[in-house]
């Protein structure tokens, strides 16, 4: 909870500084000038999206345990079979 509060509040200090250069007249205002939050959010999201993308390529493989986890599945295909589940074919 406490990071959505940083992120609603500097948010809200850009949003503010932002209106306040606009004011001001230090920026001239025009339908562009209005729009350059909303080009910011969306590079940011993509900024995110990119990370995101780059984090999965870039995942690293624990081979130690991909086993565990093998092993794991096949206990729990005995313990069902041993049930009386159909468990499917190996």
């Amino acid at each position: 909870m406490k990071h959505i509060v940083k992120i609603l509040s500097l948010l809200l200090a850009v949003s503010a500084f932002w209106i306040g250069l606009l004011q001001a007249a230090i920026i001239p205002p025009g339908y562009n000038t209005w729009l350059l939050p909303i080009y910011f959010v969306v590079s940011l999201g993509c900024y995110g999206l990119l990370m995101v993308g780059l984090g999965l390529m870039q995942f690293p493989t624990c081979p130690q345990e991909a086993l565990l986890l093998q092993h794991d599945i096949a206990e729990a295909k005995d313990f069902f079979k041993h049930k009386g589940v159909d468990v499917g074919s190996d």
